[in-house]
């Protein structure tokens, strides 16, 4: 008997890429004016900050994800 799982995951891809790809696809779907305010809410930013002894350090822009991996 095989153990089941779900097809993003058979298809290679993290449940984060397949929201994300799906997500582009249904906006992509939509037509006008509804297509233009979901395109909106695609766009998102990340912000960095380091913990040193319980407390929040200063927040900072991300603009490249590669640029943090690793720190």
């Amino acid at each position: 008997m095989t153990t089941p799982t779900t097809f993003w995951r058979l298809a290679g891809v993290s449940y984060v890429q397949y929201v994300t790809k799906a997500s582009s696809a249904v906006r992509a779907a939509l037509k006008e004016p509804a297509k233009s305010k979901a395109m909106t809410q695609e766009a998102f930013s990340y912000n960095r900050a380091s913990w040193t002894g319980g407390v929040q350090g200063a927040k900072t822009p991300v603009n490249n994800l590669k640029s943090v991996v690793g720190k």
